[in-house]
């Protein structure tokens, strides 16, 4: 199907790895320049949570996401639409992307019903009934106004039979459609298509096929990370980049620990995301190397040193294990603040490093030495 789609956005790769494909590139956009590959946080509700926009520029963010299907429902892509769109909304004045809130609608609600037009669901909050399809998630994300915006999808259940990964995979190219169809603000709202297939090779060759078939700025692997064992991602993540377009930015949505990242730049994607840093940091629990311990350990309540001695961020740069379990057992707010700065900021410093690895010509050492931590972590 021949549906071009004018870019608003333009990238660049600068340097490649030549032992494993890994890049680094430049993705400019309206609101500014993203040095790939990217950690980007995610802000839910316009912000992150527990994290100032202040504190989140001051962890390294180049580009932060908005979630349409919350932002949606409150406090409504209209009266965003009336501010200026939700960069002047946040007064975040970078890069923005947001999802197109078919995930959440199909997790997070109470599903009534799924129509090939899209999804009635009830809000788990108001109770009020409401409708989006692929139609309605452009009005929305167009509304919102972020420089990249996510083709509305559909996704089946994990663990999914061939079937339902065949039909959930057909209704994903039938909305790409009609979001292409929809999109209103091309010119400054880059649409990226997602593919689908679940764990099925044949249907990721298939589906990656559809969707880069149809001119778009960017794509996007789909349907990955929502429960599989760490193997199943990595082995559907690394086979699926590489169907997709050499020049144009790749996205694997939901993936968010230090090994994730480390792998996914090895298969060559640029952009990945994931609520876990904050949410983590809620719990307690915060990244030191590849493992995620708990700040509430009676080991931490004497422990002179930060969190992660190898870190440079505000939190590790300032206070010592044993403040932080204190504040945290207390259940003090800034306990999760501080916590969340760290977890994010390491991310995103996770990114950086493999980026300056690949610009050095060094990213397969690199990249060796985080196997090697993970599996003598896993043997111990």
């Amino acid at each position: 199907m021949d549906l071009k789609h004018k870019a608003s956005i333009k990238f660049e790769v600068e340097a490649i790895c030549k032992d494993t494909g890994a890049r680094a590139g430049v993705l400019t956009t309206p609101h500014g320049v993203v040095k790939t590959p990217v950690f980007m946080p995610v802000g839910t509700n316009g912000t992150l949570k527990s994290l100032t926009l202040d504190q989140t520029l001051n962890c390294g963010a180049q580009i932060i996401l908005g979630n349409s299907y919350h932002l949606y429902l409150r406090p409504g892509h209209e009266l965003i639409k009336n501010f200026g769109g939700l960069h002047k909304f946040t007064t975040w004045n970078m890069p923005m992307l947001t999802d197109s809130g078919g995930f959440q609608v199909m997790s997070l609600s109470k599903l009534l019903k799924k129509t090939s037009d899209g999804v009635y669901f009830k809000d788990p909050k108001g109770g009020k009934t409401h409708f989006i399809g692929p139609a309605r998630s452009m009005e929305i994300q167009n509304a919102i106004g972020a420089d990249i915006i996510m083709a509305f999808d559909d996704f089946p259940p994990n663990p999914a039979t061939y079937d339902q990964a065949k039909f959930s995979m057909e209704r994903t190219h039938e909305f790409l459609e009609i979001c292409v169809k929809n999109h209103k603000n091309s010119a400054n709202q880059a649409l990226f298509g997602i593919v689908q297939g679940s764990i099925y090779e044949d249907l990721r060759i298939e589906s990656a096929k559809f969707v880069t078939n149809i001119d778009l700025p960017g794509y996007a692997i789909g349907g990955v990370a929502v429960g599989e064992d760490r193997e199943t991602i990595e082995k559907i993540s690394l086979f699926t980049a590489n169907l997709l377009p050499y020049e144009k930015p790749r996205y694997l949505m939901g993936i968010g620990t230090p090994w994730d990242i480390t792998h996914a730049i090895y298969a060559q994607i640029d952009m990945f995301d994931c609520v876990s840093p904050t949410r983590l940091a809620r719990h307690g629990s915060f990244f030191l190397k590849q493992e995620t311990p708990s700040i509430k350990r009676a080991q931490y309540s004497n422990d002179p040193l930060p969190l992660d001695p190898n870190c440079q961020c505000s939190t590790c740069l300032r206070y010592s294990r044993a403040y932080l379990h204190h504040i945290v057992r207390q259940k003090e707010m800034i306990g999760a603040i501080l916590l969340s700065v760290h977890n994010v900021y390491t991310l995103i410093n996770y990114a950086n490093m493999a980026r300056l690895a690949i610009l050095a010509g060094r990213f397969k050492e690199f990249y060796e030495t985080e196997s090697s931590l993970r599996m003598n972590l896993k043997q111990l």
